[in-house]
């Protein structure tokens, strides 16, 4: 579970609640046609934007940013490294008897490959073609609340023109003049909400979440492609610590988890 998610929205919405209740009550600020605008018309805007699927597949888009947690890239490459030493030691044929304990059917993929004498471009290729479908899974799912993002205060824009509106054409009726208006300004309110307290957030996070995957996935590809050459893991180790900034190249994971 990742908790800056979660504290991250629950604060932003706190703090928006207590800072309308120091000042006013909460009355004032619940204004059902301004909601039914922002949110249904951001919905609608969706549908005609996306295949229905995506839009079906929402909430475990969503389960991404709350609940996947990445792995850090120095317990991959410390795994890739042990994986170096058992076919340095035993030879790689070894590694197929280890490939049931491997959790990540990513690297058991590209282990199993090269334990089968595959050629190594067509073992590259197969693994970035995997990385590239991910990435592109990853960003339909970002831009779908990117889209949310940008159509929710658009849909407050045009809540604020029909409030305009409504109230000019009822200039000589003091009585329509205040809900014209709360339409007018809450719908503006409720999509500069949606887009900069939720959409945008969750995008945002969610492209992170796919950069570390990628990561991940790179590590694992150059590591499956120095095994399969039979590189020493020293040699191992050094070629997939370039992916770690430098201030974290310093571990030394030869020895650390032989089998």
């Amino acid at each position: 579970m990742d908790l800056g998610t979660i504290i991250g929205l629950a604060a932003g919405v706190v703090m928006l609640l207590w800072s309308i209740l120091m000042a006013s009550d909460i009355a004032p600020f619940i204004d059902y046609p301004s909601i039914i605008m922002v949110g249904g018309g951001s919905v609608c805007a969706a549908l005609v934007s996306f295949p229905i699927q995506n839009i079906l597949a929402v909430s475990r888009v969503t389960r991404k940013a709350f609940f996947t947690k990445s792995r850090d890239p120095q317990d991959v490459i410390a795994e890739m490294v042990k994986y170096a030493e058992i076919a340095r030691r035993d030879g790689i044929l070894a590694l197929e008897n280890i490939t049931g304990q491997i959790e990540d059917p990513f690297i058991v993929s590209g282990i199993q490959m090269a334990v089968d004498g595959t050629d190594p471009q067509l073992i590259e290729t197969i693994l970035l073609g995997d990385l590239e479908a991910v990435e592109a899974r990853h960003a339909e799912g970002k831009a779908l609340f990117d889209n949310i993002g940008k159509f929710a205060p658009a849909f407050g824009m045009i809540g604020t023109l029909v409030g305009l509106v409504i109230m000019l054409k009822n200039m000589n009726q003091p009585e329509m003049i205040g809900p014209a208006m709360a339409v007018a300004l809450l719908t503006t309110l409720y999509g500069a909400i949606v887009a900069n307290v939720f959409a945008l957030p969750l995008a945002e996070k969610l492209g992170r979440r796919s950069r570390e995957e990628a990561l991940l996935k790179m590590i694992a590809i150059k590591g499956v492609m120095a095994i399969q050459q039979g590189d020493n893991p020293r040699i191992v180790e050094q070629k997939l610590k370039t992916f770690l900034p430098t201030n974290m190249r310093r571990a030394n994971f030869l020895g650390k988890h032989a089998a």
